[in-house]
């Protein structure tokens, strides 16, 4: 019922040129893929020529952020018109690196997810817990914070359109992740919150994981029930090791 997603986040990385080379090898690999939806999310400085790139291909374009008014004198931020208008139709929301260096909070996880959906852009809202966190048990507590407040105040559907993803801190670029199992107990909490929250779109809503995803452990992580794809890092950087997780399941 749920397509997959493999989502690629380049973070800062990719000049336009290394941007552009690496999508038209990405085309290629994954053109026979329908099965799994695939999005890419460049710097923003790519993003038009990659969207010029990829028209009429299968891949969708992301944005790594946004800003939720419309215009203004906000120095050094992008909105929505402007996403549209270079060719994103998903963007990413709360990513832990946003929250850890750039002040990000679960009620501007909030206000961007809200604005984001108002304008037709499929949020990617990003929650996790730190290591300190995990080992002081209250990743739970933690992650239904993150996730009450961050998707809070949506209507129904566009609570079933919005995708989360859950990417634990201390398995962002350590190397070291979670393993299904650990994934699959959190995604399944996720859903039980959303549940509570959207009852008609909980079984609808994606789940994404991320955290040191590469195409050693995706299969195994993409066989549990509330995983429904990957919010993927630097194994997005090159279209070979993409191209792998996006054709998982073969």
């Amino acid at each position: 019922m749920r397509k997959p997603l493999m989502a690629g986040n380049w973070k800062m990385n990719k000049t336009v040129p290394e941007a552009i080379n690496v999508v038209k090898s990405l085309k290629s690999a994954v053109a026979s893929v329908s099965g799994v939806e695939i999005l890419i999310c460049p710097a923003f400085t790519a993003l038009y020529a990659v969207s010029n790139e990829i028209k009429g291909s299968n891949i969708n374009l992301g944005a790594q952020n946004l800003f939720w008014e419309a215009k203004g004198a906000f120095t050094g931020e992008i909105s929505l018109e402007m996403l549209k208008d270079a060719g994103c139709s998903y963007v990413i929301i709360g990513h832990s690196e946003r929250r850890q260096h750039f002040g990000e909070t679960d009620e501007t996880v909030n206000k961007k997810t809200k604005a984001a959906l108002a304008a037709g852009i499929t949020p990617v809202v990003c929650v996790g817990e730190t290591l300190k966190e995990r080992e002081g048990n209250v990743t739970f507590k933690v992650i239904e914070k993150q996730v009450r407040v961050g998707l809070s105040g949506i209507s129904p559907q566009q609570a079933s359109l919005a995708v989360i993803a859950y990417e634990p801190v201390w398995a962002i670029g350590t190397g070291k992740t979670a393993t299904p199992d650990q994934a699959q107990e959190v995604h399944s909490f996720v859903r039980k919150i959303y549940e509570q929250m959207y009852k008609e779109s909980a079984e609808k809503v994606r789940i994404l994981y991320g955290g040191s995803v590469n195409p050693n452990n995706v299969s195994d992580l993409m066989k549990k029930t509330d995983i429904d794809g990957g919010l993927v890092g630097g194994a997005s950087l090159e279209a070979e090791s993409f191209a792998k997780l996006v054709e998982y399941s073969k």
